[in-house]
């Protein structure tokens, strides 16, 4: 199994998706915080989940556009986790607020739908430890993620930036592999692609998920 290739498994919900994404290879676990995904987290819950987690697994904290009281909240609640993730509209000054108050890793998702949006990458750069390369939303849409929607891979195709990146957007085990030879990313992030109905982690999605990733 490849080392060079960090799986993201996003928006447990239940305990037991954390052995079966740690079974099947994952190394980043994500959990969600925002009450309109039908993968949202209690505090409670998510306590409990980020507890059983192992060391050497990278906790990430997804968020929308929450203000100071609630990342304190979460993080009194929630002290197991490793990184946080803004997935809302966040300025990259609000990044580096972040960045500075909680003394954690910070990863930013920016929507790309068209060759216009891949300039705004460049604005988080220099404040985000790692930039999360996802497939713009409808317009219309609810979730700013995890609407198993992909964007035009070829757009990034070759391109790097100075951070660290994670690919995200309509990923599969159908897919993925393209995916990863398409535009080089060395981590990808699935969220709905292993998910039997939504917010429901299904663990033979998992383990196919991550053996077409990893091989």
């Amino acid at each position: 199994m490849p080392e060079n290739v960090n799986v993201k498994i996003c928006g447990l919900t239940d305990p037991a998706d954390v052995p079966a994404a740690l079974l099947a290879g994952a190394r980043t676990l994500g959990f969600v915080f925002f009450e309109k995904s039908p993968r949202h987290l209690s505090l409670e819950a998510a306590a409990h989940m980020t507890e059983a987690v192992p060391d050497g697994i990278c906790k990430v904290a997804l968020t929308v556009n929450a203000d100071d009281a609630a990342l304190d909240a979460l993080l009194a609640a929630v002290p197991f986790l490793d990184m946080l993730q803004l997935h809302g509209s966040e300025s990259p000054a609000r990044v580096a607020e972040v960045k500075a108050r909680y003394g954690l890793p910070v990863m930013k998702a920016i929507g790309v739908a068209d060759r216009a949006d891949l300039a705004v990458l460049n604005d988080y750069v220099t404040v985000a430890d790692q930039l999360l390369v996802d497939a713009k939303p409808p317009k219309d849409a609810v979730l700013p993620g995890g609407n198993g929607l992909a964007f035009d891979w070829r757009l990034i195709a070759g391109r790097r930036w100075p951070k660290p990146w994670m690919l995200a957007g309509g990923l599969n085990a159908d897919n993925v592999g393209e995916a990863i030879a398409l535009t080089g990313s060395r981590q990808v992030d699935v969220s709905s692609g292993v998910e039997s109905a939504p917010g429901v982690k299904d663990a033979e999605r998992i383990r196919a998920f991550c053996e077409a990733a990893l091989k």
